[in-house]
């Protein structure tokens, strides 16, 4: 991968160059994090012609390594004012990486906002308006690039919220078959895509030439490591079998499951919208449903899954863990077809579940509509996609929602909702929450893989602990790799290295690839500090610091001065 496609949405001009030597080391979220502290204003209107939208693979997205067709799309946020970066699977990544493009770079604002799609292949870009997509919905967009470019395109899109450029809109990738629809979600990227006038982009790689790898059996070699290590071990397993809703009743257990807007952690209706009942649903109903599905190419975790209807019908693919949390128990709805429909129409309109589902449940606590009330919640999306004046409120997220609605209890950091974890019971993700350059994102730093050997409820060990977690999370995003392929990498962190041997012929060594992840978040704290959204004046809402969260009873108290020490923390340079 080596060529930079750079496309002014006012001019139509489209340039492509040669990435430089330093360039091609850099790789989605480093990448990201580069190009923006180098090229966008940082205290730019992230919604105005300043503000770029980056579309990076990881290093090792032109790969066969398993999980490697995830890609990095990132851009100042409308929510967040600072960097963000958002991985997505789907097959639009891989095929960009194929056709050796190391970054798409969306720049300027067009004049005029009439829908357009940047189609990409081997021959070339083309730059195009597509008025007929104005407005749709994101499967009947889908559903007409199909029929004007065929079946074998990849393809990115946003939905009517993006067109109208709310903070809550997310970017759809779909697969091979466009049964499952995934998402670039947090941040408000669609958002950041609307403003540049683009609907869609369509990439052809049928006529790519394969990449050649600097020693192929060498990487083929680390990849079969990787990937037996993946099988024989059990989380892998059980993340095939229940996916990412497989956790929910141990967050449930531990009291960190957000209820009725933050109000409560624990659901008395969680075992109806566990994994386990998602399964059993799947495997009763038949039909289109499916558990164990992946959600890009030749990934062997395989942890989506495909929610079908009473009938055997899809309903949406798929359903996970932190939109059933956000959608469901957050809203007081425990029902999981109920869900499953949020779930699809969020996707339709183009938004994320987690920003919307905290604005829905924020609604209801100001009396919108009542806990539990799924009709009524329904509706609320339907008017996102709409544009009505409620629409639009929800639609912009959950900061806006309640300050408009006169809630104190708004669960944000740094604009953005925060995710299933509510950080009084687990609190090591509300030190990522708050120090991360990403703001609220679970997937910046997740403690909760480490809640059985750190306590989630003491202060102990959660600053470094976070530390460690969100290296090893930049580490990933820049790769291009999953954050479920961690296991393998914590027991052999040289895997990495042999990786970029065996793709670029780097000499490298594990303390290199380390230096990789704390750059990435140097670079990125840099931007936002610029931007005057530096990580150190964004702390943890006040409601967490003085109400106590049933059952526990627990309340967020690692101070602001307490957390400020994240940054000084040194991880040993042989540890993952």
């Amino acid at each position: 991968m080596k060529w930079i496609i750079r496309v002014n949405t006012r001019t139509g001009d489209i340039v492509r160059q040669e990435a430089t030597e330093e360039e091609m080391h850099w790789g989605g979220r480093l990448l990201i994090s580069k190009f923006l502290i180098r090229e966008v204003p940082p205290s730019c209107d992230p919604l105005g012609r300043y503000n770029k939208l980056i579309i990076a693979p990881g290093l090792l997205g032109d790969t066969f390594i398993t999980t490697t067709g995830k890609f990095s799309i990132g851009g100042k946020s409308p929510l967040t004012r600072g960097v963000k970066e958002s991985d997505v699977g789907g097959e639009a990544g891989k095929k960009i990486a194929r056709l050796g493009i190391k970054a798409i770079v969306l720049e300027d604002l067009p004049e005029k906002k009439t829908p357009k799609v940047l189609f990409v292949n081997s021959k070339g870009v083309r730059f195009s308006e597509f008025a007929n997509l104005k407005g749709k919905y994101v499967s009947e967009t889908i559903q007409l690039l199909r029929e004007e470019f065929g079946r074998e395109v990849g393809i990115i899109c946003i939905g009517p919220a993006g067109e109208m450029t709310m903070g809550g809109a997310g970017v759809a990738v779909t697969d091979a078959n466009d049964i499952q629809i995934r998402y670039a979600a947090r941040g408000g990227l669609g958002a950041v895509m609307g403003a540049k006038g683009v609907k869609a982009i369509v990439v052809d790689d049928s006529e790519a030439i394969a990449p050649k790898m600097y020693d192929e059996s060498l990487l083929r070699e680390v990849s079969r490591t990787l990937t037996q290590a993946l099988l024989e071990d059990p989380k892998t397993e059980n993340r095939h079998k229940f996916g990412t809703p497989a956790i929910l009743m141990i967050a449930n257990e531990l009291g960190l499951l957000p209820t009725r807007n933050f109000s409560l952690g624990q659901f008395d209706k969680a075992e109806e919208i566990s994994g386990e009942r998602i399964a059993e649903v799947i495997a009763d109903r038949g039909g289109e449903g499916r558990s164990g599905t992946p959600c890009t190419r030749g990934c062997v975790i395989s942890c989506s899954n495909v929610f079908p209807d009473p009938s055997g019908k899809k309903t949406v693919a798929s359903i996970q863990y932190e939109n059933i949390v956000l959608l469901g128990a957050n809203c007081g709805i425990g029902n999981l077809d109920d869900i499953a429909e949020l779930n699809r129409l969020c996707n339709e309109v183009g938004v994320d579940t987690i920003e919307t589902g905290a604005a829905i449940g924020v609604a209801m606590e100001a009396g919108v509509i009542p806990f539990g009330d799924a009709e009524g919640a329904k509706d609320l999306i339907r008017q996102i996609g709409r544009g009505t004046y409620l629409g639009r409120i929800l639609g912009n997220g959950v900061v806006i929602t309640g300050r408009l609605f006169g809630v104190r209890r708004i669960p944000a950091i740094k604009g953005q909702a925060i995710p299933g974890y509510d950080p009084r019971a687990l609190k090591g993700n509300g030190v990522t929450y708050t120090t991360s350059p990403m703001g609220a994102d679970h997937t910046a730093g997740n403690a909760f893989e480490t809640a059985r050997t750190i306590n989630p409820l003491g202060k102990e060990g959660q600053i470094e602990n976070s530390r460690r977690l969100q290296i090893r999370a930049a580490i990933l995003d820049t790769m291009g790799l999953c954050l479920f392929t961690r296991p393998p990498f914590v027991k052999n962190p040289e895997l990495f290295a042999l990786f970029l041997k065996g793709r670029y012929g780097w000499d490298v060594n594990y303390e290199d690839v380390q230096k990789m992840g704390i750059e990435t978040l140097e670079t990125e704290r840099e931007f936002n500090r610029r931007a005057g959204v530096s990580e150190e004046y964004f702390d943890i809402p006040e409601f967490m610091r003085e109400e106590p969260l049933p059952p526990t009873n627990a309340v967020y108290d690692i101070s602001m001065e307490e957390m400020r020490r994240i940054w000084e923390v040194q991880i040993p340079k042989d540890i993952f």
